[in-house]
């Protein structure tokens, strides 16, 4: 019943490894993916040479030549598989008719097994770094139904396997089985698609050195979402002119809880602007139990145009603060981002940002940012200016990356129409893609701003299940975001 495809796997236990999986009875074969010189293999065993293991030639190739009703992929050389494992993708696979199973697992840091759960596939798991773990089952019918009716794999350099995923997501469930089924070793995590080599890293999407990666990764996903209706033409909204009045022009909006090392870089980097409209800058004090509100306090009796806020509730996170700036009468037309452990970059910063929004007439405007330590200094991977981003398919490749960038300049009346969600996580995420499907956002591409990155920041050293639910969540805005992309070209799918 099953193939069991995997890259060469250098070191004495080769031989060994490959026939653990030729004793499984629903095991025929054993397909080997070369990318060098074909060395020998034991009986049952074939090698396919190829250029990368996630290219579309790679996967077209396997299915030309596998008839077996499953493939069993494995992601990684350092994996010990369940000897149950086949069998239970196998008998989940059938249950739940999907087109592809994958499994928790397990992994040693040390002499210590820790465990990996994985998340839950959904409708807005459409990111190219979605973790499945080192092993997963494909239905090669479901496959095969899949290229029928969309076409077979793009002869992708690195994103067919991507591109495969995609087709077979279209029409048949991906299950997520909550069982661990394997263990993998310290030699690093565990790669999310073939090819993660050529385009893995937090910061990969927006590194120069990826650009062709990435381009062909925003190309299969742009072809996804125009099969399942959610795909938008570069056409915008104006926004409108509002008729409220505003005490000032802009607002710089800081929330903040525990910055007493920080926040005063933050706002003095904020007042140091120099404008030719009058601004202010509003700083939520989201009850602090160190040394911020002092601070804060002392600031604003030396600076009247920064607002000190305390909100009267104490259950509020981040995208709560936000609401609690956007919709006080103080402020501005505009709202701009500033986090508190951040600084603008130059005294031009805000100027440009509303500048931009003018004259784009934007609802949102990015721009860019260099990554910096504790002390300011520069670290790689420096620069991040996101030119990834275009006009004409920017609100479409948003789905796919998991940023858009800062610093962030709003139109005050948009985000009080909208709302921030009150999450600790994503919450700006949120917004711009909700902006994105009806108006332009407006890029800059020079750095305005020096993002550090510590120990204190709150994406810093999370823990398996912190990370599950940050990527969970944008997966469900993600959801949310293509099922209304769909209703508005008038497409009706229920599926989840």
């Amino acid at each position: 019943m099953i193939t069991v495809v995997l890259p060469r796997r250098a070191g004495p236990g080769n031989e060994g490894f490959l026939k653990r999986f030729l004793e499984n009875p629903l095991v025929g074969k054993v397909v080997v993916l070369e990318t060098g010189s074909v060395s020998p293999l034991p009986p049952r065993c074939e090698a396919l040479c190829c250029d990368e293991p996630g290219s579309g030639r790679t996967w077209n190739a396997l299915f030309s030549r596998i008839s077996t009703r499953y493939i069993l992929y494995l992601f990684r050389a350092d994996v010990r598989i369940d000897p149950r494992a086949p069998d239970r993708l196998v008998a989940a696979a059938a249950a739940t008719r999907a087109g592809m199973v994958y499994a928790d697992y397990a992994e040693y840091c040390g002499k210590t097994l820790r465990e990996h759960p994985l998340n839950d596939y959904q409708t807005g798991s459409i990111r190219d770094t979605f973790d499945f773990g080192p092993l997963i089952l494909i239905s090669t019918a479901a496959a095969r139904r899949a290229f029928r009716k969309y076409g077979e794999i793009a002869p992708f350099r690195w994103a067919g396997w991507y591109d495969l995923r995609l087709k077979l997501s279209t029409d048949r469930r991906i299950f997520h089985l909550p069982q661990r089924l394997s263990v993998v070793g310290e030699s690093g995590p565990t790669a999310t698609h073939p090819s993660e080599k050529a385009g893995g890293g937090h910061f990969s999407y927006v590194d120069p050195r990826n650009r062709l990666f990435q381009q062909e990764m925003e190309e299969a996903a742009t072809l996804h979402l125009k099969k399942i209706g959610a795909w938008l033409p570069p056409s915008f909204r104006d926004v409108p002119i509002s008729n409220h009045s505003f005490p000032v022009e802009a607002s710089v909006v800081i929330p903040v809880r525990n910055r007493a090392r920080t926040v005063a870089d933050a706002a003095n980097s904020a007042l140091a602007q120099r404008t030719d409209f009058p601004f202010n800058v509003i700083v939520v004090d989201n009850h602090s139990t160190d040394r911020t509100t002092a601070i804060l306090a002392d600031l604003a009796d030396r600076h009247s145009s920064l607002i000190h806020i305390i909100p009267k509730r104490r259950d509020l996170s981040i995208g709560g603060c936000w609401n609690e700036a956007i919709f006080s009468n103080v402020c501005g037309r505009y709202a701009v981002q500033l986090d508190s452990d951040d600084l603008y970059r130059g005294n031009t910063v805000l100027q440009r940002l509303v500048r931009e929004l003018r004259r784009r007439n934007c609802a949102l405007v990015v721009g860019s940012y260099t990554i910096v330590d504790e002390n300011l200094k520069e670290i790689p991977p420096g620069l991040i200016d996101h030119r990834e981003w275009t006009d004409e398919n920017g609100r479409n490749n948003a789905l796919r990356i998991n940023g858009l960038g800062a610093p962030r300049a709003f139109d005050t009346a948009i985000l009080r129409g909208i709302r921030f969600p009150d999450v600790g996580y994503g919450e700006d995420y949120a917004v711009a893609l909700r902006i994105s499907r009806e108006y332009r956002i407006g890029r800059i591409y020079d750095s305005l701003y020096l993002c550090r990155r510590w120990k204190g920041n709150t994406d810093a050293d999370l823990s398996i299940g912190q990370a599950n639910r940050n990527d969970a969540y944008k997966d469900r805005l993600r959801t949310i975001e293509i099922r209304a992309r769909r209703r508005m070209n008038g497409v009706t799918v229920w599926k989840s």
